[in-house]
């Protein structure tokens, strides 16, 4: 089975990592917050009729929870992803969304009491250093606050997965269950942000109909079966590990398809995250192998 995980995370790689450029492409046609809602329902809906094929409760046992874990992981980050791609570069905006870990290291010492390890600060330290240099104050013009908010995407991000090892520190929790619900109920709290934004209309081409999808079936509802399956097969390490290639796919797809070619401060900045972002995930995990 171990051969098939490392399939399934190799096409959740490809798969997460060349939406970057899916959701750029939408947002030409679509308002973000909008997209976003219906790619997060779209996606719950799905899996919730996976859950009634496989005869799962379909109630939802930590009502309060799960809302809170869908506004914060799912529907904060989607939404947020969403809005920063609209004025900055899709590559850029996977790596800054994807300093998720650093903030969870970060928020986890006052919460979990799990002090921060001196390799664990270095980490953080260079990834900061990392996002100043993308963020480029002196030359940031327009990009500034997209930049911002892709960061702000990664906080939120990160709330949700505290709550969510909160929740899961106390009581059993079936993945696929909070998987699903907290899609629908982050899907259901951006739709109503969405109700509340002036936007401009959506234009229903077949290219953002195919992005729709794209999000819908391939990066929500497959993507999270797929990272479900490989977190049962491998060890955390081994999922992180693959999952970091995300944004860095995101890059590549982003500069071939799009055209949107780093600058060298960029390019530094993002390798900074990138590299932190490894060092980062070994050195957690090689303290909880030890304790």
């Amino acid at each position: 089975m171990r051969r098939y995980a490392f399939l399934a995370l190799v096409v959740l790689t490809f798969v997460w990592g060349y939406n970057w450029v899916v959701m750029k492409i939408a947002v030409q046609y679509a308002p973000p917050i909008e997209f976003a809602a219906y790619r997060l329902l779209g996606g719950g809906i799905l899996l919730f009729i996976i859950m009634m094929a496989m005869r799962r409760p379909l109630r939802p046992r930590y009502l309060r929870r799960f809302i809170l874990i869908g506004v914060f992981q799912s529907g904060g980050f989607v939404a947020l992803a969403m809005w920063a791609v609209l004025a900055a570069g899709a590559g850029k905006v996977a790596v800054l969304s994807y300093t998720m870990p650093f903030w969870v290291a970060i928020l986890a010492w006052p919460i979990f009491g799990e002090k921060l390890q001196k390799r664990q600060i270095a980490s953080i330290a260079v990834a900061m250093c990392g996002i100043l240099l993308i963020m480029d104050f002196r030359h940031a013009k327009g990009s500034l606050g997209a930049d911002a908010i892709a960061v702000a995407a990664g906080v939120s991000w990160a709330i949700g997965v505290i709550l969510a090892k909160r929740l899961q520190m106390r009581y059993e929790v079936d993945v696929l269950e909070l998987t699903t619900w907290q899609l629908i109920f982050g899907g259901i709290a951006v739709g109503i942000v969405a109700l509340f934004v002036p936007e401009h209309a959506t234009h229903w081409t077949p290219t953002y109909i195919g992005a729709l999808l794209y999000n819908i079936i391939a990066a929500t509802a497959l993507g999270y079966l797929l990272f479900i399956f490989v977190l049962r097969q491998l060890t955390a390490r081994e999922a992180s590990m693959g999952t970091l290639l995300n944004p860095i796919l995101g890059i590549i797809a982003a500069w071939l398809q799009l055209g949107e070619a780093p600058s060298a401060i960029e390019a530094i900045g993002m390798g900074l995250i990138v590299l932190s972002l490894a060092a980062l995930t070994l050195e957690q995990q090689r303290v909880s192998d030890n304790e």
